[in-house]
């Protein structure tokens, strides 16, 4: 070992930390002041339990609740309402359309086979969009919000809240459609007190839902202690 120098002193060397909360640390946002949603682990999902599932589109995609894109959204609808995954089951029972998200109500046989279907639902919306609007990139800009139903109540103020989301959002709604919003799946909901709005609206050209299999979504909801859905309810959030 050579000789160390008389008076010398070792170099103390500084190692980069990456543990802990530090400036510019976390998901960066794909636009400007609004926040990414958190990589949490999902909750875990069964086939009795169906599923609140919001997408939100990004910026600089064009407002959805308008005819023509809702045509594109619709055919995606169809397709997409319903796939078999790896033997696991994937349904959209409802849905509704706002101005920049989607909300729908889904039942899945499990967590994987919940993400796949909506992954493939995702990909139909973004290629009909994108074809629509002569555009080519991201669509939906941001992981998807799930929320799990697992009593009647809480399915009942879920169907309420995606079926009469427009309402909430104080969206203007076209009397010609007697007070449904013709921008969601109403048409195909059976839970409404009073279907005469149906009356002299021709019914669409296709099923955009499929039929829902869970309970819950067939019947527990309608035994909560509010009852049946009203075509011009506003949901709780709104109606302040």
């Amino acid at each position: 070992m050579p000789n160390q120098v008389k008076g010398s002193r070792q170099q103390q060397l500084t190692f980069r930390q990456h543990g802990g909360a530090r400036k510019g640390a976390g998901r960066k946002p794909t636009q400007a002041g609004r926040p990414r949603m958190r990589h949490a682990s999902r909750p875990a999902i069964e086939a009795r339990f169906p599923v609140h599932v919001t997408k939100r589109v990004g910026r600089d995609v064009t407002r959805l609740r308008r005819f023509e894109p809702c045509k594109v959204l619709r055919r995606a609808f169809v397709h997409g309402c319903r796939r078999s995954v790896d033997g696991g089951e994937f349904r959209i029972c409802q849905f509704s359309i706002q101005g920049n998200h989607i909300h729908l109500i889904c039942e899945a046989s499990d967590a994987e086979t919940l993400a796949r279907g909506i992954q493939g639902w995702s990909v139909r919306i973004a290629r009909g969009l994108n074809g629509y609007l002569g555009r080519a990139g991201t669509v939906f800009d941001d992981r998807y919000h799930v929320e799990i139903l697992t009593t009647p109540t809480q399915t009942r103020h879920a169907l309420c809240y995606v079926l009469q989301n427009a309402r909430r959002h104080r969206e203007v709604i076209d009397p010609r459609f007697g007070g449904m919003d013709p921008f969601s799946s109403a048409w195909w909901f059976d839970g409404w007190k009073d279907e005469t709005w149906k009356l002299g609206i021709p019914p669409p050209e296709m099923r955009v839902v499929a039929p829902p299999a869970s309970w819950l979504l067939k019947a527990g909801w309608k035994r909560s202690k509010f009852g049946l859905l009203s075509v011009d309810e506003i949901p709780p959030a709104g109606r302040r």
